[in-house]
């Protein structure tokens, strides 16, 4: 899909706001009490309310970025086979065989998969799910195959991104934001790296640290808060997610907003995507991090770096990976994931009953509340 040269109507009103230079701010100070954090009852409600419930990203499409792909994937607690069939169709199947329940794929690497062959009995899936053929079928009388496709779970691919969820869905949120992403270029970017952390951590507190601007002249003032004015970040939603976006606004003044490249130049639009991914479009790149909570605390998180196109000379990779040691392990890894850990190990001790929000904290102020909705 070819990227759009303008900016969607959204992304476009948040850049002008950033301009004027006055921050979409709260009014008045709030809490959170530390026991959603904490408290092991809160996070089975989530999991059953939330995470088994709604639509989640679980890939960009640059995972699966030829045909006849597939990858197992572990993350949300559950043997789950992503696909890219010959037809070029994405797909989420259970990893099962249907015939004893086997395991499919093992490991985490995308590997070519035109056959997909059961290690215990040899049947064998094509990756559109049809079960292709089986040894010795005469002992199986009347089986037919077609009763036997692999189990798929809702799911649709949008804007760049896979999503799944394990009840039915319309995905109307995912095809609501698949024009913001479009207009990245989001479905023809590459893969350049992904990586998942193991962060001693409520999945909770790493969504924080992307809701709000507060800590970046403090946490990452090592790396990258000479980029951005303090305090001034501004952010609207999109159905229940959150967009928002921090940059250089003494240059918003002097460029032609609807000019994208110019404007990418100088702005960062970040998607906190309900109820748990993160989305940072830098100038040049952008990082997907997907959250797999696995208890009340810690959480893993899978970081995928996606550029415009492969790197086709060595100064080009060269140049791509000091992008991402800077992210993935100085900001995310070093800070913001660091930061989350040490929180979590704070509230855990009991000392204190709420943490405290100011006036510049709006957003993890608006997604505690769409928690609360979602649980209620």
């Amino acid at each position: 899909m070819p990227i759009r040269q303008r900016p969607t109507e959204g992304q476009l009103a948040l850049a002008r706001l950033l301009a004027s230079g006055v921050p979409t701010e709260g009014k008045s100070v709030t809490t959170v009490p530390a026991s959603v954090y904490t408290d092991p009852a809160r996070f089975a409600a989530e999991k059953a309310k939330l995470f088994d419930r709604l639509p989640m990203v679980i890939a960009p499409s640059a995972l699966l970025p030829e045909n006849n792909m597939a990858v197992a994937h572990d993350g949300f607690g559950i043997p789950l086979l992503l696909t890219r069939d010959k037809q070029g169709v994405a797909h989420v199947f259970w990893n099962v065989c249907r015939h004893r329940g086997t395991r499919l794929v093992e490991g985490g690497e995308v590997a070519k998969c035109p056959r997909i062959v059961c290690p215990y009995h040899a049947w064998t899936y094509t990756a559109d799910g049809a079960l292709a053929a089986l040894p010795r079928p005469d002992s199986f009388p009347g089986l037919d195959k077609a009763d036997h496709h692999l189990k798929e779970l809702p799911n649709i691919e949008a804007g760049g991104l896979i999503w799944f969820a394990r009840e039915e869905s319309d995905f109307a949120d995912a095809r609501m934001l698949a024009p913001d992403f479009d207009a990245f270029g989001l479905s023809g970017h590459h893969l350049f790296r992904r990586r998942v952390h193991d962060v001693a951590s409520n999945w909770k507190l790493i969504m924080d640290a992307f809701l709000e601007g507060y800590h970046v002249q403090r946490l990452h003032a090592q790396t990258i808060a000479r980029f951005f004015t303090d305090g001034i970040s501004v952010a609207d939603s999109i159905g229940i997610h959150q967009r928002s976006a921090v940059g250089r606004n003494e240059y918003l003044a002097e460029i032609d907003h609807a000019h994208w490249p110019e404007l990418r130049a100088v702005i960062t639009f970040a998607y906190q995507l309900f109820p748990a991914t993160v989305m940072i479009m830098s100038p040049d790149y952008v990082n997907l991090m997907v959250l797999m909570p696995q208890d009340e605390g810690r959480t893993l998180v899978e970081d995928f770096m996606l550029i415009p196109q492969a790197p086709q000379t060595p100064d080009e990779i060269d140049h791509w990976e000091k992008s991402w040691h800077l992210l993935d392990e100085g900001v995310f890894g070093g800070e913001d994931y660091r930061a989350a850990a040490l929180g979590q190990n704070g509230l855990a001790s009991g000392s204190i009953e709420e943490i405290t929000l100011g006036t510049l904290e709006t957003g993890i102020r608006k997604f505690h509340d769409q928690v609360e909705r979602a649980l209620g």
